[in-house]
């Protein structure tokens, strides 16, 4: 029993690592098709367009504040400084609203801000709110 065992512990690594044809065989001879990959699109075109670019026809509302900064530690006592219509500055705790815009959270560098059923990411530098 104990040949027979040391004969299996070698038979079965050796069977393992026997190399096989390449392109196997079906049934009568037959040998299976590979699946090629679909072409990648060109690289240059993924770096000309905007990572979060509006839908085609969706403009951003002209009233929606603008995130120029966020100071203190999100989830606790973070506010937004934003700039509104009429150009001056406050700061925003989440909850709060200003021009009928209320913010209701923030991100490391956005803001998003509700208007009824309306939803609005605003980007820190962002020249134009984007609409989600």
């Amino acid at each position: 029993m104990l040949i027979g065992a040391a004969i299996l512990a070698v038979a079965v690594p050796v069977a393992a690592l026997y190399p096989y044809p390449l392109t196997p065989r079906i049934g009568g001879g037959q040998a299976i098709g590979t699946v090629a990959p679909p072409p990648q699109p060109a690289i240059g075109a993924v770096y000309e367009r905007r990572l979060f670019a509006l839908a085609e026809g969706d403009a951003p509302p002209a009233d929606a504040p603008a995130l120029t900064g966020i100071a203190g530690r999100l989830n606790r006592d973070a506010v937004a400084l934003v700039r509104i219509a009429d150009g001056s500055a406050r700061t925003l705790k989440i909850g709060e609203s200003v021009d009928g815009w209320r913010l209701e959270s923030l991100a490391i560098d956005a803001a998003f801000f509700t208007r009824g059923r309306e939803r609005v990411r605003v980007a820190m530098g962002d020249a134009e709110p984007s609409v989600e």
